[in-house]
């Protein structure tokens, strides 16, 4: 009698536990976060983490989404990239969550792409890449190549950036990189570039011995030609790579570098004295002035509790996405990925620079394009802004195969990668 009373009792405990465990389910939107906190790539993606949860934080203190409250689970991939596949399906089918923010380097984002596919999730991708991809699982935020290499080299050819002749382009050796640079091979081909004035460099991820590349560097700008390094290396392997360019003497006057994956985080990590005049092309500055990012800064280095930790551009691509995500959330009611998917479509918000941002049915941004100097107190000066936002291209029209495709993902239509619309 006694043995089946307490199993009676732990019954009743159990039955009246599971239900508040479901309502409480029931009142929370989870999301998830999915950046690398340790490894190579930590430096760079570790302060997007802080972005979502800042997020997070505020809207949750606006009454929450739906009128629930919003959870963000965070995972560790570690900069290993298949590790990147298993934590996204972790999230998708343990933690039901209903979007996903995350990824950095496009090999890791290439690592989730099947997950989200075949699992139907949605991932806002922040930072820029390659293009020549379109999923109708994932929302990229952050630049295609027209809107940032392509226009940085059109700045260093022009009479402000210093008629440049000669092109080294400098990689880590992954996807974004070669793809990026075989887009920029052939558009300098096209504006009559010859092939030996372009080298190009690949290093692996966390390479720190530059001594030998720099120097090769240096001797391919003394042709008498003016040169130009367009670097697309990435994480941490760009504190020795600057590191290195001063030790030499490689000034920017001389052969100005221009970065497509340095911002204020990373330089946050480098003595820039020797850097000043070098350049990076994003689509958001923290020197940029305007109410909005005043307040950005302002919520950030608060919720951070550091008033010297600085913002960057895939910060504000995570902002935007975020704010996009709740905006369509909202409109549709649920967080229903595929009743999200229509909403996102010609959503705005507006951007951290004085502009609004505008998600295309490409599942590509409209955004402006900056070219910015290092400053010594690690900040950039803009040299040069585009008139109006510029809408993202998820296909190159440099190389051949991919100028002939579509992305337009509007219903009924529904193509990433054809030459026809294809009906759903």
């Amino acid at each position: 009698m006694k043995f089946n009373r307490i199993l009676g009792a732990g019954l009743f405990t159990a039955a009246s536990i599971l239900p508040m465990l479901a309502h409480a389910a029931e009142d929370t939107i989870k999301i998830g976060v999915l950046h690398s906190l340790s490894g190579t790539m930590a430096i760079s993606e570790t302060t997007l983490k802080d972005t979502v949860l800042m997020m997070v934080d505020d809207i949750n203190k606006k009454g929450g989404l739906l009128g629930k409250k919003v959870e963000a689970v965070v995972v560790d991939p570690a900069s290993n990239w298949p590790l990147f596949a298993e934590k996204a399906r972790e999230l998708l089918e343990k933690e039901k969550v209903a979007a996903v923010f995350g990824c950095w380097t496009s090999v890791s984002r290439k690592s989730v792409l099947p997950v989200f596919e075949q699992l139907n999730g949605m991932l806002f991708y922040p930072v820029q890449y390659e293009g020549e991809e379109s999923s109708r699982n994932v929302f990229y935020t952050g630049a295609a190549p027209n809107q940032q290499a392509i226009p940085a080299v059109d700045y260093l050819m022009s009479k402000d950036g210093g008629e440049v002749k000669r092109w080294v382009l400098a990689g880590t050796d992954y996807v974004y990189p070669r793809t990026t640079n075989k887009i920029l091979e052939a558009y300098l081909k096209s504006k009559g570039v010859k092939p030996e004035d372009i080298m190009i460099n690949y290093t692996p991820f966390g390479h720190s011995d530059w001594q030998t590349i720099v120097a090769d560097i240096k001797k391919f700008g003394s042709a008498g030609k003016k040169t130009a390094v367009v670097s697309t290396i990435n994480g941490d392997a760009n504190v020795p790579f600057y590191k290195e360019l001063a030790n030499l003497g490689v000034k920017a006057d001389q052969i100005p570098v221009v970065a497509f994956s340095v911002g204020e985080e990373e330089l946050a990590g480098i003595d820039t004295k020797n850097l000043i005049g070098h350049l990076a092309a994003w689509n958001y500055f923290q020197s940029v002035k305007s109410p909005e990012n005043d307040a950005f800064i302002k919520q950030w280095q608060s919720f951070i509790k550091n008033p010297k930790r600085v913002t960057n551009d895939p910060m504000e691509a995570t902002y935007i996405g975020f704010k996009m995500w709740t905006q369509a959330v909202q409109q549709a009611g649920t967080t229903n990925v595929d009743a999200v998917r229509q909403a996102l479509y010609g959503q705005k918000v507006k951007n951290l620079t004085g502009g609004v941002a505008v998600m295309n049915t490409n599942h590509h941004l409209s955004k402006p394009v900056f070219i910015g100097e290092i400053q010594g107190n690690g900040q950039f000066q803009t040299v040069w802004k585009t008139k109006d936002v510029i809408k993202a291209d998820a296909w190159s029209p440099f190389i051949p195969e991919s100028a002939k495709l579509t992305a337009d993902w509007t219903y009924p239509w529904v193509c990433g990668n054809c030459t026809e619309p294809k009906f759903k």
